[in-house]
């Protein structure tokens, strides 16, 4: 039976954590919040005062060890990030873990071996799948009347300035685990893939142009799925005018988001081709369902469904590791000027062990 409430505790109570907050209020019970943790702890004692937390924690064993939570939501730097989720998971909870996941396909792979072990599951904060829009996309697509996808852009063009980098854990491969790449465009490719499904080879470039970090600062990819279809994905840090966009262009209409941060139905753009059948997709599109937005609420409210049920989250397993496989990828073909494939990196692939191949690009 599913429970009545899951107990839940926090690791890190940066910025990202307000949004954490948020989305545990908004479930109206079903989620309570039990304790946060943080190295720094007067950030974590004003956190736990700013949203009623009842415990403060700096130690992450004795947090698991005193509260044994149903779920851990994990918002700390992503170098903490494995071995945070195994401990989590290996204490009897499932995780809720920000991105990036971890830090090479080896890491998820282990990742992967915990939850097999476990029986718990690890789940990555992948909020543009959750909006109402895109899973009505989703089944207009499926039904064909949208025809083949053929086209796909997908850009994230944000601004990142010095400052930001300036925070101790920004800025290198070891403890961020890639540029905008890998922090900043995994949404709209994650977007992308689920929307479109498989990849089947990547080419790309990326380079540090700017920014005064190990990492890149830009990335342009081109991307073929497995359906044929051809996209491009273009990632920055550099952008002052800052937008997320992603077009895909079927048979017979084109559908465009333009956003920044997150979506709702009135950032969509649908535009049926010529011909007979126009006014019978714009009517389809039009009939969507109750407005949800891609938040971090939408994700959590997915996220009990999925505890209540005990079935396996939508972004744990096969479909977040393609997401990371096509990030890997990138940063292959950006460092070695080749065409990498979809499944190519296997163990002893120095790209599988680390995500940048262990060298500058």
């Amino acid at each position: 039976m599913p429970a009545d409430t899951y107990r839940a505790v926090l690791a890190g109570t940066g910025g990202i954590a307000e949004a954490h907050a948020r989305a545990i209020a908004a479930t109206r019970g079903r989620v309570q919040l039990l304790a946060a943790m943080d190295v720094d702890e007067p950030r974590a004692r004003a956190f736990a005062t700013r949203h009623q937390v009842p415990a403060v924690f700096t130690d992450y064993a004795r947090l698991l060890r005193e509260t044994r939570p149903d779920l851990v939501v994990v918002a700390s730097p992503p170098a903490t990030h494995l071995e945070m989720c195994v401990a989590a998971m290996e204490a009897g909870a499932w995780v809720w873990c920000e991105k990036p996941l971890c830090g090479s396909l080896a890491d998820f792979d282990a990742l992967a071996a915990a939850e097999q072990r476990t029986g718990r599951f690890t789940a990555c904060v992948l909020q543009m799948r959750f909006a109402s829009s895109t899973e009505h996309l989703r089944v207009l697509a499926a039904s064909g009347r949208l025809g083949r996808p053929l086209v796909a852009v997908g850009n994230t063009l944000w601004y990142r300035d010095a400052a930001y980098y300036a925070v101790p854990w920004r800025g290198t491969w070891a403890s961020a685990f890639g540029g905008p790449t890998m922090t900043l465009g995994i949404h709209t490719m994650d977007h992308l893939l689920h929307l479109l499904g498989d990849w089947r080879e990547v080419r790309a470039v990326a380079a540090t142009l700017d920014r005064a970090i190990e990492i890149e600062d830009v990335s342009a990819a081109l991307v073929t799925l497995a359906s044929g279809a051809i996209a491009t994905c273009l990632n920055s840090a550099l952008s002052p005018r800052q937008e997320t966009y992603l077009r895909i262009d079927y048979q017979f209409a084109t559908v465009e988001l333009t956003h920044l941060y997150s979506y709702s139905r009135e950032n969509w753009r649908f535009t049926p081709g010529p011909g007979p059948q126009a006014a019978g997709l714009l009517a389809a599109w039009q009939e969507a369902p109750p407005d949800v937005g891609s938040t971090h609420e939408a994700q959590l409210a997915d996220l009990v469904r999925h505890l209540d049920a005990g079935t396996r989250p939508h972004t744990t397993g096969a479909g977040s590791r393609r997401t990371l496989e096509l990030l890997t990828a990138i940063y292959k073909s950006a460092a070695t000027g080749e065409i990498v494939r979809a499944g190519s990196i296997q163990p002893g692939d120095r790209f599988y062990s680390s995500v940048h191949g262990g060298a500058p690009l």
